[in-house]
């Protein structure tokens, strides 16, 4: 082992003389913040459009705030990321000028993009801090948004878009063949470490695929890390008050039967101490002292119960695959919602009706799946919320959330269903759409199911789908292969079993 280190710390030498990897790695940095900034102008001008109608056709004050602070954010973002295009920002990894074409579209004709931008940004500022009373459908402001932006706009961004791929593509593949040159020629020269240069290829290849998932997983994983944080900081006094009870409640009997032997053996005579004995009602406090402690005991354990919940479902391994029974995310996340399904001013409690079949133990990326619960279960929570008047011929109906699971030879079938209003035919051929939300302003991401569905069929090479009519609930299947066969689950290897 020894011999195979020190012959990789050679050709590492070695490597480090041909390749100048901070270079590479840079390179690769620019390359991808280049092509993501890009694209966010484009989304940018999408989303201010949208918002500047929003603005002007919504009467709600308190909305029009909200979209006025939105589009002063949204509208600072597009100006900061046209001029770190145009002119560098280390903070966003843009380093370098653009190429002798890109500036071309940005300052010349026939696209002047440049111009284009900041005469758009000016007229999303200006509508932003328009008084509400002078606000209309009519304002040259928002008909030169509205006209700008999907028209002209958008066209020439992705037209821009498109050459900074090209380019990237170009520098990447240049930056490709030039590493393969210089890996021949180290190759060459030190012909006796081949192997190992072809182990720490591999290595390094092994490497930036971790740092891809990674990237995903963080993405993906903040609520599972807040989670994990309050299961960490609250797990021990958890863990000393569930211990310390039961000792609390011993020392409390037999103080109790200490009070008992001294008025069994010791009559009060100073009327002080029959006095003391009456106003504390001793003998309700002899009852009732054992029985808050044991009320205490059961609040603790529920603590207890909930924390372990809490840790399980916010696995720190969410990028990893496991082994596991998916039942216990199901019900680690209805344990974590359990507040919201209790009743509020508007609707009654929602019952959850578990039909659990009986579920093998599935290879699987069980922080990632708990996340699509999570979405899933809380959608239905909302729509539930949303329905109002759960009153039907003078008699009070049940809003209800149905979990059903199921399994065969093959795959694993998990369904999510509630008994709301339902959603129509559009908004269905729409839901699985980046950014897409039926819900207000500040509610709504539209990144939810989204991230849902690629966890489910890219990441586990399953299929999620919606079934609904309007008047009629909505269901949400899942169905998971046993045997999964997609590229990204046949790219990694199981790490561990759990339990």
């Amino acid at each position: 082992m020894k011999s195979v280190n020190l012959s990789l710390l050679i050709l590492m030498k070695q490597f480090e003389s041909y390749f100048d990897l901070q270079e590479i790695n840079t390179t690769r940095k620019v390359n991808a913040a280049v092509v993501n900034i890009s694209g966010r102008q484009r989304m940018l001008s999408q989303r201010t459009a949208f918002f500047s109608l929003k603005l002007v056709t919504t009467s709600d004050p308190a909305e029009r705030q909200v979209i006025r602070e939105t589009l002063i954010k949204d509208i600072a973002l597009m100006e900061r990321s046209h001029k770190g295009l145009l002119y560098g920002d280390s903070e966003m990894n843009l380093l370098t000028s653009p190429s002798a074409i890109v500036r071309s579209m940005y300052f010349r004709e026939p696209l002047n993009l440049d111009k284009r931008i900041r005469e758009y940004i000016l007229a999303v500022r200006t509508l932003a801090t328009t008084a509400d009373s002078d606000l209309t459908s009519n304002d040259p402001n928002l008909n030169y948004i509205i006209t700008v932006a999907p028209n002209e706009l958008l066209p020439i961004l992705d037209a821009v878009v498109a050459q900074y791929q090209r380019e990237s593509e170009i520098e990447q593949l240049d930056l490709e063949q030039t590493q393969i040159q210089l890996y021949q020629q180290a190759c060459s020269a030190a012909a006796i470490a081949q192997a190992q240069a072809q182990q720490l290829e591999q290595t390094l290849e092994e490497l930036k695929h971790t740092h891809s998932q990674l990237f995903q997983s963080e993405k993906m994983a903040s609520l599972g890390q807040m989670m994990a944080s309050l299961a960490h900081e609250i797990n021990n006094p958890v863990n000393s008050i569930f211990h310390n009870l039961a000792h609390v409640e011993n020392y409390s009997k037999d103080l109790l039967q200490l009070t008992q032997l001294y008025q069994d053996i010791y009559s009060p005579t100073d009327p002080r101490i029959q006095e003391y004995i009456d106003s504390i009602d001793l003998e309700f406090l002899e009852t009732d002292f054992l029985t808050v402690i044991s009320s205490l005991k059961l609040g603790s354990d529920r603590l207890f119960q909930i924390v372990r919940s809490l840790r399980n479902f916010s696995r720190k391994d969410s990028d990893q695959m496991l082994k596991v029974n998916l039942e216990e995310g199901l019900e680690g996340t209805l344990l974590i919602l359990k507040n919201r399904l209790q009743a509020t001013p508007s609707r009654p409690p929602i019952q959850v009706i578990r039909d659990y079949g009986k579920l093998p133990s599935i290879l699987c990326y069980p922080g990632q799946l708990n996340q699509v619960f999570m979405n899933l279960i809380s959608n239905a929570i909302d729509a539930l919320d949303e329905v109002g008047d759960w009153t039907h011929n003078n008699q009070q109906s049940q809003p209800l959330i149905t979990i059903k699971t199921l399994a065969n030879s093959e795959q694993i079938t998990i369904m999510v269903a509630d008994n709301a209003k339902g959603i129509n035919l559009t908004t269905k051929n729409q839901i699985f759409e980046q950014f897409f939300t039926t819900k207000e302003i500040g509610k709504g991401t539209g990144l939810g199911l989204y991230i849902s569905r690629e966890i489910i069929v890219s990441r586990h090479c399953g299929e999620i789908w919606c079934e609904s009519e309007i008047g009629k609930g909505t269901e949400f299947w899942i169905k998971l292969p046993l045997n999964p066969q997609c590229p990204d689950f046949l790219s990694n290897s199981p790490i561990s079993t759990v339990k």
